[in-house]
């Protein structure tokens, strides 16, 4: 069974600071290659930069719209970009439907706002924005780890604009992580970086004088969450796949836990796959996100008995 928890330098990698891949400070980004499939046919149509609450948001747009399928919105996982999380599977992805990649607030070619945290709820209010500012009506979500997290918040505050959820390796409650996870979430320190992830950071990042806020709010926001309800939880009536390791940090009970919460859900646990080979199963992950995005929408039917 692969190891669950190695070292504190793994849990700093996963939910603080996970290799950034982003571009130099200027108003053109790289090529946006770094980390993907490089034998795989470039499916990039458009990126840029949009106004979104007082960001400078990065965004890619691959594929092309389709007739039959809504655009998929990807959300990388914290500290992350949209290669170190998507790089394996976006142009699979792109095949048959458009999708939407962007970095979030102070990630990869998004520069951070100096006085606002890292928060879920703010994320999920800028995602709602940059659709907004792409004339986005609705589309279908694909978030990882932090990613899922603000994918759930998304669904809680702004449902109109959401089809189907696709939340892999998430949590909405403490309990949801191991104790270990959370004990060395209080030991962490910059000095706890691996060099080449600092290194990585400091040659990338559009402000690399930020490298202590940065890894000061990534630290915070794990530190400082407190469960939501799972009221909330069970509001979600957007149909839902959940996905998780059997390895991850992500307690497998806590997915079944929002399996039996969210009245539209399936899961699927992963054998032999903890939170960073999760991403890289690119041949499970875009069959079964694929035949789940294309089922068609569920009937009204009676929602699931809630979790006591």
């Amino acid at each position: 069974m692969i190891t669950r928890i190695n070292t504190l330098n793994t849990f700093i990698v996963i939910f603080t600071l996970a290799l950034v891949v982003g571009c130099k400070s200027g108003e053109e980004a790289d090529d946006g290659q770094a980390g993907r499939d490089v034998g795989a046919v470039d499916t990039l149509k458009k990126r840029g930069y949009a106004p979104v609450n007082g960001l400078k948001m990065y965004y890619e747009i691959h594929g092309t719209p389709s007739d039959h399928n809504p655009p998929l919105v990807l959300l990388h996982g914290g500290g992350s970009t949209i290669d170190t999380s998507f790089g394996k599977v976006l142009r699979s992805f792109a095949k048959t439907r458009q999708v939407i990649a962007f970095e979030q607030q102070g990630h990869g070619h998004t520069a951070d706002i100096a006085d606002r945290p890292f928060t879920f709820e703010q994320s999920a209010d800028d995602t709602a924005a940059l659709l907004q500012h792409l004339n986005i009506e609705q589309a279908d979500f694909f978030g990882y780890s932090n990613g899922g997290s603000i994918v759930l918040q998304i669904a809680i505050r702004h449902p109109r604009i959401v089809r189907k959820l696709v939340v892999a390796s998430a949590m909405f409650e403490r309990d949801g992580l191991y104790p270990e996870f959370w004990e060395s979430m209080q030991r962490a320190t910059p000095e706890d970086m691996p060099p080449e992830l600092r290194d990585a950071y400091l040659s990338v990042a559009p402000n690399r004088q930020d490298f202590p806020t940065f890894f000061a709010k990534s630290l915070k926001r794990m530190r400082e969450f407190k469960d939501w309800p799972p009221e909330d939880i069970q509001s979600i009536e957007a149909p839902t796949l959940i996905i998780v390791g059997d390895a991850d940090f992500v307690r497998p009970e806590h997915a079944v836990r929002m399996f039996r919460l969210l009245p539209y859900s399936r899961l699927a646990v992963l054998p032999g796959t903890d939170h960073m080979t999760l991403v890289e199963r690119s041949d499970w992950l875009v069959t079964m996100v694929e035949a789940f995005l294309d089922a068609p929408m569920p009937e009204p039917r009676q929602m699931k008995s809630t979790i006591e």
